[in-house]
């Protein structure tokens, strides 16, 4: 086994979108001995790449043209369909037989409509849209979830083990957005839950640590109650602790609730809670806090109160 995956590890992989994911995702892939082929609408970026050791290209078409496996890892839809489909994108110069997988957070339609474009060329498209954050990208500890024809799905997983800890096979293409756009709204909701909580518990008089402590132990626990509090001093390591600094990105919680907006409407379902998260997150990137870690909901209802 491990001489073909030597082997294997010899042919090179297209990267494509080297941002605060991208960057320490492709690094993972150097480390496991796969050539980088990359490139990044910003030369810094790619300058950065190049010096830990990949090639860089000036296109998504020449990526394509050197590389039979291309991950893509890129803001929003018009970014992955801009470099699938544009004047330079990978649909222009991909080889037949190529595998294709994108990592951003999109919606699901787009994903089926870059898998449809990627077949009538004789590739294959899959989407894997990733859970972690950057801290995990850099220490390969993301969860990746994956779309996709599952014959493709062992090659996917070979270079997203690299790069992560689980791989997760959802179902046919999109179901991986779908499975994080889900991840997130749930995320959101019990953020915005746990903030208005602690606050409501300390003008209560209750001290912030003695409640998460309590909370912790009780029916209330969640994620953002105990590992990513979003009371300053309650925690150390996160966001809350250093001014909201790093994590995921406001403006970013408000785009996937975009989404979970989106394929809610389009697919009758009623998200009531998930609705008012995104009017709350759209709101705070216009009061300051779009660069902001999404936990500062909770800085944001207290400045809404003292109103």
């Amino acid at each position: 086994m491990l001489s073909t995956r030597s082997m294997a590890s010899k042919t090179p992989v297209g990267f494509i979108g080297l941002g605060n994911m991208g960057s320490p995702m492709a690094k993972n892939l150097l480390k496991n001995g796969y050539p980088v082929i990359a490139t990044d609408v910003f030369p810094q970026s790619c300058k950065e790449l190049q010096d830990t050791g990949a090639q860089v290209v000036d296109s998504p078409a020449d990526v394509a043209e050197k590389a039979d496996r291309i991950i893509t890892m890129l803001p929003s839809s018009p970014n992955v369909i801009e470099v699938y489909t544009g004047p330079n994108g990978i649909l222009k110069k991909v080889k037949k037989g190529t595998l294709l997988i994108d990592s951003s957070t999109i919606d699901p339609a787009v994903s089926r409509e870059m898998a449809v474009a990627a077949e009538k060329k004789g590739a294959v498209f899959m989407d894997a849209p990733v859970s972690g954050g950057v801290g995990a990208a850099s220490m390969a500890k993301l969860t990746f979830m994956v779309g996709g024809v599952v014959e493709e799905y062992n090659a996917a997983k070979e270079l997203l083990t690299c790069m992560g800890a689980n791989v997760i096979y959802c179902g046919q293409v999109g179901t991986g957005q779908a499975a994080k756009i889900c991840n997130n709204m749930l995320l959101a909701i019990g953020m915005i839950g746990t903030a208005e909580t602690m606050n409501l518990g300390i003008r209560l008089g209750l001290d912030p640590k003695l409640l998460a402590k309590i909370l912790n132990m009780s029916s209330g626990r969640c994620w953002s109650s105990d590992t990513y509090n979003p009371v300053p001093g309650v925690m150390e390591g996160v966001p809350s602790a250093n001014n909201y600094q790093g994590g995921f990105g406001t403006t970013l919680m408000a785009k996937d609730l975009g989404l979970a907006q989106n394929t809610a409407t389009n697919t009758k379902t009623p998200i009531p809670l998930g609705s008012l998260a995104h009017q709350i997150y759209r709101v705070m990137c216009s009061r300051g806090y779009a660069n902001k870690d999404f936990s500062s909901v909770f800085q944001f209802l207290r400045e809404e109160e003292g109103q």
